[in-house]
């Protein structure tokens, strides 16, 4: 609790300076004595948590997006080039998927993660298992594989 309290305070400190763009001693103070005063009323709603920190970023998020972008850019290849194909060389599907996430943002991740790659759609998630709707059924397979599962599930770490 201590951490995300630690946390929240330095995020909302650093939104309160790139805002307000005053750095005197008034300025500083009063916005000092707002984040406090935020801090407090969370604190009294009991809402501080990992999950409603505003910003929640392990060590290795950025290599998992570098990773995620690639993926997306060869994804966009493949749709494309199906297009030009025409119907014929497509093979939607539609499956459930198992899903090693232990927290709720790792699951979210997980599932936004399908979304934003071209020929994927997250579709619901239910426990430990996501519905996917995919063009092609390699994608599914792909993802069978467990590769993004497995990126995903070092983040939670």
């Amino acid at each position: 609790m201590k951490r995300h309290t630690i946390n929240l305070f330095l995020t909302l400190a650093v939104f309160w300076l790139l805002n307000s763009g005053h750095y005197s001693t008034l300025i500083l103070l009063l916005g000092t004595a707002s984040i406090v005063l935020v801090l407090i009323i969370v604190h009294k709603m009991d809402v501080v948590d990992q999950e409603s920190l505003p910003l929640y970023f392990p060590r290795n998020i950025f290599s998992y997006y570098l990773w995620l972008i690639k993926k997306i850019i060869q994804a966009n290849i493949t749709v494309v080039k199906h297009i030009w194909l025409g119907n014929n060389s497509i093979s939607p599907i539609l499956k459930k998927i198992k899903i090693s996430q232990k927290t709720d943002v790792g699951k979210v991740l997980y599932a936004n993660s399908i979304t934003l790659t071209p020929g994927t759609l997250s579709i619901d998630l239910v426990g430990d298992e996501i519905i996917v709707h995919a063009l092609l059924y390699q994608d599914v397979e792909s993802l069978r594989a467990g590769e993004m599962d497995r990126r995903v599930s070092k983040l939670e770490r």
